[in-house]
Order: C-alpha cells, then sequence, then structure tokens
C-alpha cells in the first residue's frame, strides 16, 4: 500500500511564475522520459521480480515510488510556475487581462501564439498541469518497457535514467530562475543516483550477459561487417576483444564477398572464440534450469496469497 505525506521531497519554489517554461517542464510530466513513465516502469517491472529476486523487487518500488515524488514535485513546480494564469482564466470580468486580449490590445497575438503552441494550458486544462509533453502529446502506456527479464528491465532503466538526466540538463538551459534550477539540480542527480542503483543491481544477477537465456551462436557473435564504402574507423568496437564475452573481434572488410563466399555465412565455424555450438547449448539448458529454478523456488503449487499478516494484539501487521 501507499501513503501519502503531504511534504514535498525538495522544497520546490519559484521566484516568478513562467508559462513558457512550464510548458517546456510538461515533459518531465507526461513525456517519454519523464517522472510518470519512469515510476510506471519500475512499478510494472518489480512485479515479476518480487519470487526470483525479492531484493530486487524491494529496490524497484522504493525506486518507483521515489519516482512517484518526483512526478510530484515537477507538478508543483509547474503549477507555481503558472500563477496568475488560473485566476485570469477564470475572471469573466470585462476588464481582466485576458478580456483585455480580447478586445484588440497588443498583447492579443501573444495569447493566441501561447494557446496554438501549448493549449493545454489555455484550452484543455484551464491553467493547470496535464498528462502530456511538452508539445500536448497525451502520456501513454507504451512509454513503458518491461520484458519481466530483470537482466532486461534493468538496462532498460539504466537507459531510461540517463535521458531523464539528459533532459533536465537540456531544461535547465531554458530557465534563468535559480530556485527553479536547484529543483532541477535536485531531480537530474537523482537520475544520476538511480543508475547507480540499477547498476549495482544488474551486477549481482550473475551470470548477467546475453541478457535472458539462450548464449547466441558463437559463429556470429564476434563478426563486425564494415558496411561502407569508405574504410571505416577502427576501434575496440571491432578490434581486440569484445567487452563481455571476451572474443577475438572479426573484421569483414568485404562483407558482400564475404557473404558470397560462404554460401550466406552457412557453415562457416567459429572463429577467434573459445566458445563452441556445443558448449552453447550446455549452456543454454544449465542458464534455462537456473531461472526456471529462480522463479519457482519461492513459488509453493495451490493456493497462493500476496501478503502475510500477524495479530500482533494491537491490530494486524505484515
Amino acid at each position: 500500500m501507499f501513503h501519502h505525506v503531504k511534504d514535498l521531497q525538495f522544497n520546490v519554489r519559484v521566484s516568478k511564475p513562467d508559462p513558457r517554461f512550464a510548458s517546456l517542464l510538461l515533459e518531465q510530466f507526461g513525456g517519454g522520459n519523464g517522472e510518470l513513465k519512469a515510476a510506471m516502469q519500475y512499478f510494472v517491472q518489480a512485479f515479476g521480480a518480487r519470487r526470483p529476486y525479492p531484493d530486487k523487487y524491494d529496490m524497484l518500488m522504493d525506486i518507483a515510488t521515489e519516482e512517484f515524488s518526483h512526478l510530484e514535485i515537477v507538478g508543483a513546480t509547474i503549477q507555481l510556475l503558472l500563477q496568475g494564469i488560473n485566476g485570469e482564466l477564470k475572471n469573466a470580468a470585462d476588464n481582466s487581462e485576458l478580456m483585455e486580449t480580447m478586445q484588440g490590445s497588443a498583447r492579443k497575438e501573444e495569447y493566441i501564439h501561447h494557446a496554438m503552441m501549448h493549449p493545454e494550458f489555455l484550452v484543455h486544462s484551464g491553467g493547470g498541469p496535464m498528462l502530456t509533453n511538452c508539445q500536448g502529446v497525451p502520456w501513454t502506456g507504451a512509454y513503458v518497457n518491461a520484458n519481466n527479464d530483470l537482466t532486461v528491465d534493468l538496462r532498460s532503466d539504466m537507459a531510461a535514467e540517463s535521458r531523464a538526466k539528459i533532459t533536465y540538463e537540456y531544461l535547465m538551459k531554458f530557465t534563468d530562475d535559480p530556485y527553479v534550477k536547484e529543483t532541477l539540480t535536485f531531480l537530474m542527480t537523482r537520475e544520476i543516483a538511480h543508475f547507480q542503483m540499477f547498476e549495482a543491481a544488474l551486477d549481482t544477477i550473475k551470470p548477467n550477459f546475453p541478457p535472458g537465456v539462450l548464449q547466441g551462436d558463437p559463429r556470429y557473435s564476434n563478426k563486425y561487417f564494415n558496411m561502407s564504402d569508405t574504410n571505416t574507423v577502427r576501434g575496440p568496437w571491432n578490434k581486440g576483444q569484445s567487452t563481455q564475452l571476451g572474443e577475438d573481434w572479426q573484421y569483414i572488410e568485404n562483407p558482400l564477398g564475404y557473404v558470397h563466399e560462404t554460401q550466406g555465412l552457412s557453415g562457416i565455424n567459429p572463429e577467434g572464440t573459445p566458445r563452441t555450438m556445443e558448449g552453447v547449448k550446455e549452456l543454454d539448458q544449465s542458464m534455462s534450469e537456473l531461472r526456471s529454478t529462480e522463479i519457482n523456488a519461492a513459488a509453493a503449487p495451490g493456493e497462493a496469497q500476496w501478503s502475510t499478516y500477524e495479530d500482533n494484539g494491537n491490530g494486524f501487521i505484515r
């Protein structure tokens, strides 16, 4: 269950209203890299982790809950930046600032431009944050990545934190408000912290590469195809050893000729790797058994319940 505490995790302040920046900040409220996306992604991923990795379940739920706190921070910041807009939109008096713009004042074009660029504030919401990105595109569950394999999901989470971090970094370039920058710096820094948490959690799952169960065919795992009509730059991605499997990169200078010579890569043998086809089959089987055991170890057949409650004499506790 969740318990809402009305105090924000971070002291949100603004020095003055700024509807334009509030519009940009919507990207982190209802955008594809925003706080709601992060909260829902980690929340959904946690369910599949509860049986095989109860410690990771706890971590994912903690971080998901913190992301909801960050959504609250972003929403509060947007609301403060819109101070004055709400009242004007609801003031029907002829002498209100908004009504004056409808009487041919010089500010009419500015309001119309605002409405066209960000209708969510002036037309849709009446002056409050909405679950859209900064262009008014509604939030969607399609933003959420959850594959029910924790080694895959944690890599998605690290990427999500990276994208959110850089979004906050870019947003800070569009505001001069020192208080807003303080808030964005806090949120950006928590993305850095979460990245490290996910990275550390992934490192405790052994083995975790390649993601999933199947190991991959050693005939193709270390081939680099030069798909350019000029010389390709050489680097650790196509020479030396691969980072995870420790295989020697096989640089294919002329992919077309190689494909023709090998009849479409048929019948080739592994090169530059100690892995063999037989060894891969054995690993596939052992990994399959390992992952199944992890999932089934804490799951008894038959009737089941999620939580366990004990009576301590003063009521029920978990």
